[in-house]
């Protein structure tokens, strides 16, 4: 039950963004830079940044977020629920690049004491061939993902437990983004 007067029937963080639709917006656009546009040269692919998205949520225990963010990834090429699954599991033994592995290494460390991020966190990234963007996107999506985590716990909004709600979300999320146009 929502602590505060929601709309009803909205799931997650659509509830919190339609009380509030003039914050809803720049928290929309900064998801759909951080997790659906292009990022540029060596950028992470859409998947990857959703399982990032996905893996920080399921460590905050944000079951709305995991879920959603995690039918995103599925629903990318070179996704699967399985491939989620996994990483949420334990990204040293998923089948990822290890690239992304040492990027959700730092993840982690943002999402639990971000100051534990250490030079040895960047080297290893480094060496797996992140670039200084992706290394950044990351730290963000982490910090980003601790925010919306937050405000979506922190509001008690509506999370349905339909899997079918959220496989159809995650499909539309990984199509289209999160900008509402």
């Amino acid at each position: 039950m929502p602590h505060i007067a929601l709309p009803p029937n909205v799931p997650g963080i659509g509830g919190a963004f339609a009380f509030r639709p003039e914050t809803a917006r720049p928290m929309r656009e900064l998801a759909h830079v951080l997790l659906f546009e292009p990022g540029g040269e060596a950028s992470l692919s859409s998947r990857d940044r959703e399982l990032i998205a996905s893996y920080v949520s399921s460590r905050n225990n944000c079951y709305f977020c995991q879920t959603s963010h995690g039918a995103a990834a599925a629903s990318h090429a070179g996704g699967s629920a399985e491939l989620v699954a996994a990483v949420w599991q334990d990204p040293e033994t998923a089948e990822i690049s290890p690239k992304l592995k040492a990027l959700l290494a730092i993840a982690g460390q943002v999402q639990g004491d971000a100051k534990g991020v250490s030079e040895a966190h960047i080297e290893a990234a480094r060496l797996q061939g992140a670039t200084d963007l992706e290394i950044h996107d990351t730290v963000l999506i982490a910090a980003a993902f601790c925010m919306y985590n937050r405000y979506v716990d922190g509001l008690g909004t509506w999370q349905p437990r339909d899997e079918d709600m959220y496989r159809a979300m995650g499909k539309q999320l990984a199509e289209q983004g999160y900008a509402r146009r």
